[in-house]
């Protein structure tokens, strides 16, 4: 496989790594966790999901799909293109 596609993997790898890490940052809590604690807790939950949230768990699990494929296409690429000895 030419270089250029494990260069496009590695910076789609990273784009998709900040954006993972911010959309988990973005999820609500739920409570009984670390973050119940330290008074997290405390705030009144909702009783049933928003669509925002929903959207959120959607795009959270849409990356986390294309993280995993550019980890199993790099890991591929690297088999292909490293001679083994």
């Amino acid at each position: 496989m030419p270089m250029w596609f494990a260069y496009t993997l590695i910076v789609l790898l990273v784009i998709t790594s900040i954006l993972l890490t911010l959309l988990i940052l973005l999820h609500r809590g739920k409570g009984g966790g670390m973050s119940s604690m330290f008074g997290g807790g405390v705030t009144s939950s909702l009783a049933g999901s928003s669509v925002a949230e929903k959207n959120l768990d959607r795009y959270t699990v849409l990356v986390g799909v294309i993280w995993f494929a550019c980890i199993v296409g790099l890991g591929l690429w690297l088999r292909t293109a490293v001679p083994s000895s």
